[in-house]
């Protein structure tokens, strides 16, 4: 993506050309095109006009969806229509308990739907929250204080430790300024600043140093610049504008769902028009054959289909926060389970987001580090072995060069149920230097109380190194440090820390070994850099530590009087490192067929040595910087994305290039990320997924699911949840297209053929239908309602995640299941028809209606048991081992006894109460679709597992 467009460019008023790429400016060229006066800024007049004619410094929103458009979202579905038509035409034709059963189905999917959509876009507010509310400017000569919405292009700002900076700057002072900018880039520490770099146009965001950017924070030093770029044209506010364009897309569930719902209601008016006009043929009344053609309607289109999905959804979304994901979608509970591939952020979700110690090169030997996060708990290794520290004096001496000559702190924090944590205030390069010497036992408190500080040269970007003068008063409890027991009374420790090439190049003549200062000729010197190098390749970011004792303040606090003679103690290495549960959860997802992408703004070195380090970087595949992606046309792209595992130093607009190629792949992309940086590609993906505790209000606003725990393993974890709803709803969905495709039969079949399959008796007209309107409508909503939801809670089969993810373009009902779908339609048909011809032979026909109505009804509800596996058998999976299923089934068995033996609902439902002579017939005829459905699984199955094998073999 070339830079040009990466920049705020777009913002035009007369007399000032803002199309500019002002990276590659100087500081004066900058200020002249901005006509602003460094030294007294903008006059009030002239920043007044200039609001007039930029705007406001702030976000604009786009436009929300209404409640009524959200309701009428909810109604725009071919099901939901096809039963508001049935419902209209049941009333008109006086069929009011038809008609309100089916609107209350209609009403109750509604209201579910908008409760759980009713979601504000959040996320331009959320942006809104990183602007500061005010900022420090010049105008009129004078240094003050404005609301940050009203800054102007030209202002000149001041930046200070702590401040959210409020618009996008080009730096013009640059005070060991360090600016934190993870949230927007991706990079994992804080960068520092340059005001006077001119940079090359392709410069990425991160590699800008001459800038600022809205919304991110200064964490150290302070600085002075011009403001570039205001509201929607600063970086934030394209990020905003992304987000305002990208469509909220379909998931699979919903588009299948949908071509089921057309295909079944197509299907449906065909049928029911053939039906209708081949019984008026026939000589039948067209008002009857109407109401049969409006029963063979409701028969076809599962009612309870709607409400089903949405509350096995929201069952799903339930078992998804107790698995630590919050779903902020229905509909979204389910495109995770089909993920091809997950698009990961580094910082924050593959690793710690907490920069840590974790190997340490002193004695002419590495330790390691171990412990996680800002906890000071770990131990050192060394040869993989574990030791005491305080037995390697070059050690103890190097982390306390690091601990002294340090501004972070580290601060223990307590929650109200008596848990501690730990947090770092102010560079976390330092704060984990800080952790790393707390895990040897020594509190920097301590150590500050008996080395006070007395003097400093701060860090200095230019320098590569801070140096800190100590005075040793009274050695720390335990201190074996070289000069804790020096004879003499006034002792100070110069102490350096810096860039290890640099800290090298003052200690040219010595060097710590163990308790001795030891000659460094040039074979170790050569020895140290190794070693640097041998850190640098791992992505570790290497600090050299350096001290010298003097028996006098020195006179001059300068280079050069504390940078000369300085003893080498050793490097110290940190890097944000990976979390420990990603390696094995990436496993787990391979072993699913789930590929996952690192999508990142950090820099490639960094990038591989973690993807390496969790085995996310494959062999023969790449890693591509943003640089290389801005070379690549979107087709070079989409043949390339297959083979690349990393891509590191993007923008965000690569990120929505690289969902789009995968998109274009007909791959399921799953996006992860926290930061600000992440949201656009996060609302571009099949679905977001955002990190609840370290992620930004607008990456949670943005995505469709939030881990509550910032954990990885989560994602797996909701990857066999969506797994298992998603099988689960095939089940239901198998289920009730097998019970009602069975349904049409029984009233196709004696409707069309009725004078040949029961020849015509006394008590049969030549056109007649075995079931009424009531009847089907009692059976679709009841017996098929209760069974279909406890199938919604089926816990999933043992093998969910070794099966690869399932096609993209698969419909619900694959080509196994139509078999399945077939042979039930046949048996449960079949076995209907039989027991309503059996009860053709009583004289009243509410007999073989009622004959047709229970051993339609009980057969679905006997299925439904062998509807809770695939490809397990019944016995296997174990009968009983459902609860939902156990409940569900009794009560619906009574509810259809309810209709069959209470005098008063006989006259609703037409229906007779039946003798012990009958069930000995019926019951027969209940247990033979569950047979025909076993058999038929363990056919299928042991297919199905024939052709898994023959692909293995070809594989």
């Amino acid at each position: 993506m070339p830079a040009k467009k990466n920049s705020a460019v777009s913002q035009r008023a007369s007399g000032l050309d803002l199309k500019v790429t002002w990276h590659t400016l100087s500081r004066e060229e900058a200020l002249e095109k901005l006509q602003s006066p460094q030294e007294i800024g903008l006059s009030a007049k002239e920043a007044k006009r200039r609001l007039e004619k930029y705007g406001t410094n702030e976000l604009k929103e786009g436009k929300r969806t209404t409640f009524l458009q959200m309701i009428i979202g909810q109604l725009n579905n071919f099901v939901v229509i096809l039963l508001i038509t049935a419902a209209v035409i049941s009333a008109l034709l006086g069929e009011v308990i038809d008609a309100t059963a089916i609107i209350t189905i209609v009403v109750l999917n509604t209201v579910m739907g908008v409760i759980q959509e009713n979601r504000a876009e959040q996320a331009l507010a959320a942006l809104k929250k990183l602007a500061a509310p005010e900022a420090q400017v010049m105008r009129d000569g004078h240094h003050t204080s404005v609301p940050a919405r009203e800054l102007v292009p030209g202002d000149i700002v001041f930046l200070e430790t702590g401040n959210f900076v409020p618009a996008d700057i080009r730096l013009l002072e640059a005070i060991n300024l360090r600016v934190e900018e993870a949230a927007l880039t991706g990079e994992s520490v804080p960068v520092e600043k340059n005001a006077s770099a001119t940079l090359d146009k392709d410069a990425t965001l991160g590699d800008r140093s001459n800038s600022a950017f809205s919304g991110t924070v200064v964490s150290y030093g302070r600085g002075k610049g011009v403001v570039i770029s205001t509201g929607m044209y600063t970086q934030i506010g394209l990020i905003a504008t992304m987000l305002q364009s990208v469509e909220d897309e379909e998931t699979p569930l919903q588009r299948r769902l949908d071509q089921l719902g057309k295909t079944l209601g197509w299907a449906c008016l065909i049928i029911s028009a053939l039906v209708f006009v081949a019984g008026w043929i026939q000589g039948g009344d067209p008002l009857k054959m109407f109401m049969i053609a409006i029963s063979l309607a409701i028969a076809a289109v599962p009612e309870g289909l709607p409400a089903v999905v949405t509350i096995s959804l929201a069952l799903g979304m339930r078992e998804m926060i107790h698995r630590h994901a919050l779903i902020r979608r229905l509909s979204s509970v389910e495109t995770l389970g089909s993920a091809t591939v997950i698009c990961s952020d580094k910082t924050g979700t593959l690793t710690q987001n907490v920069m840590t110690v974790t190997r340490m090169w002193v004695d002419g030997r590495f330790f390691e580090v171990t412990g996680t996060g800002y906890t000071p708990q770990g131990e050192f290794l060394l040869d993989h072995k574990r030791v005491d520290i305080h037995d390697y004096p070059a050690a103890t001496t190097a982390l306390w060069i690091g601990c002294v000559n340090n501004d972070a702190q580290l601060e223990k924090v307590e929650d109200g149920d008596g848990n501690n944590s730990y947090r770092i205030i102010g560079d976390p390069t330092e704060g984990s230097i800080l952790v790393a010497a707390a895990k040897a036992g020594a509190r920097a408190a301590e150590l500050n109380r008996a080395y006070p500080r007395k003097d400093e040269i701060p860090f200095d970007s230019a320098r590569k190194r801070m140096v800190t003068l100590h005075e040793v008063k009274k050695p720390a409890s335990g201190d074996i440090l070289p000069f804790s027991n020096h004879k003499s009374k006034d002792i100070y420790v110069i102490a350096v820390k810096g860039a290890p090439d640099v800290v090298l190049e003052l200690c040219n003549r010595h060097q710590l070994m163990s308790n001795e200062v030891k000659g460094l000729d040039n074979a170790q010197h050569k020895r140290i850099l190794s070693a640097n190098d041998d850190m640098t390749k791992d992505a570790l970011r290497v600090l050299g530590m350096a001290y010298r004792v003097v028996t006098a303040r020195p006179e001059e606090v300068d280079s050069d009087h504390l940078e000369k003679d300085l003893i080498f103690a050793g490097l110290v290495g940190m890097i944000d490192p990976a979390r420990e549960e990603v390696k094995p959860a990436l496993q787990t997802a391979v072993g699913a067929g789930i590929r996952t992408v690192m999508i990142t703004g950090d820099y490639p070195n960094t990038a591989k040595a973690i993807a390496k380090s969790i085995g996310l970087l494959h062999p023969g595949h790449k890693v591509v910087t943003g640089a290389e992606l801005d070379k690549m046309n979107d087709e070079f792209l989409k043949q390339e994305v297959e083979d690349i595992d990393v891509f590191a130093r993007v923008s965000p607009k690569h990120k929505m290039r690289i969902v789009d190629a995968l998109k274009a792949n007909d791959e399921v992309v799953a996006m992860t990320g926290d930061g600000v940086n992440d949201a656009p590609a996060i609302k571009r993906a099949d679905i977001g997924v955002a990190m609840g505790i370290t992620g930004t209000d607008v990456a949670k606003e943005t995505a469709d699911m939030v881990l509550t725990d910032d954990n990885y393993a989560s994602i797996v974890s909701a990857v066999e949840q969506g797994r298992i709803i998603y099988s689960n709803i095939r089940k239901f969905v198998y289920y009730l297209i097998s019970c009602n495709l069975a349904e049409i039969m029984i009233i196709f079949l004696p409707t069309v053929f009725g004078r040949f399959l029961f020849p015509a008796t006394s008590a049969v007209r030549a056109v007649a239908s075995p079931l009424t309107a009531i009847q089907l409508l009692w059976l679709n909503l009841v017996t098929d309602g209760a069974p279909a939801l406890a199938l919604g809670t089926e816990k999933g089969d043992p093998d969910i995640m070794d099966q690869p993810p399932r096609p993209p373009k698969e419909p619900i009902i694959n080509r196994f299941m139509q078999i399945g779908v077939a042979i039930q339609t046949v048996a449960i048909a079949a076995t209907t028809l039989i027991a309503y011809a059996m009860g053709l032979a009583h004289s009243d026909p509410h007999f073989a209606e009622t004959m047709a109505f229970v051993t339609l009804s009980l057969s679905e509800l006997l299925r439904a048991y062998t509807a809770r596996s695939e490809s397990y058998p019944l016995i296997k999976i174990g009968v009983f081992s459902n609860k939902w299923m156990n409940y569900a089934v009794p009560v619906s068995i009574l509810l259809v006894l309810a209709v069959v033996y209470i005098p008063f609902l006989n006259e609703v439902f037409n229906t007779l109460p039946l003798g012990w002579a009958e069930w000995v017939k019926i019951i027969p005829l209940l247990i033979l679709p569950s047979i025909a459905a076993e058999a038929a699984k363990y056919i299928v199955t042991a297919r199905r597992r024939r052709m898994g094998e023959e692909r293995k073999g070809l594989a």
